[in-house]
């Protein structure tokens, strides 16, 4: 007897380039049972009316992310540079938006 498990296609992330030289931005999930049809799947779902030249698909267990509980110490050492921060410029006079 198969179980749901057993019948679960593998979750994929699938990330989309806009034009040639563009960043890669997250455009989805999908499932499927391999990289080859995970591919196909992907330009078909996310990609049909050419908003992408480029398509990654990634599976899903293979990405390995922070999690809100990590916001403070993950992220602090950070906050102790304050010379990464733009505070230290002067935008010109006249310009609105950098």
């Amino acid at each position: 007897m198969a179980t749901n498990n057993d019948t679960q296609l593998k979750l994929w992330e699938v990330f989309t380039q806009e034009k040639a030289g563009a960043s890669f931005e997250h455009a989805g999930s999908l499932r499927a049972s391999d990289n080859e049809m995970a591919l196909l799947n992907a330009r078909d779902v996310y990609a049909r009316r050419n908003e992408a030249v480029n398509i990654w698909v990634v599976p899903s267990e293979s990405i390995t992310a922070s999690t809100p509980e990590d916001q403070g110490p993950f992220f602090d050492p950070a906050n102790d540079k304050a010379y990464r921060h733009p505070n230290f410029y002067k935008t010109p006079a006249g310009i609105k938006q950098i």
